[in-house]
């Protein structure tokens, strides 16, 4: 099977198909950390106590994550609540997830989502 040539880094630096380079790792680190200076922090957000004892019923009620069917961890909003604490707390709104299907496949959907609201 074919592979992909390598490009050329903006900073000079050869690198290998689907890689980032240590640079654009280093660039993306500074975004997100400037990004979370500016966002609040998780109990302001509602993850709280309450939230902690509410996740752990609901995980005890749905163990199995409701894309891939694995050990579900995470309690996920269907609907991004954005500091809307009714929606935060509407249990019809909640998913259980595993990390691996949190982290990607519904990092990615809620990032088309977020493209296509903006067209």
């Amino acid at each position: 099977m074919p592979v992909r040539a390598p490009r050329i880094c903006n900073c000079g630096h050869r690198v290998p198909f689907g890689v980032r380079c240590r640079c654009e790792q280093k660039q993306d680190s500074e975004r997100k950390a400037r990004f979370d200076q500016t966002r609040p922090n998780s109990s302001q957000r509602g993850y709280t106590g309450a939230w902690d004892k509410a996740k752990a019923a609901f995980l005890k009620r749905h163990p199995r994550c409701a894309i891939c069917g694995g050990r579900a961890v995470l309690v996920d909003h269907k609907a991004p609540h954005k500091g809307n604490r009714e929606l935060f707390w509407d249990k019809n709104n909640w998913q259980p997830l595993c990390t691996p299907c949190h982290s990607g496949a519904k990092q990615r959907q809620e990032r088309r989502n977020l493209h296509e609201d903006q067209k």
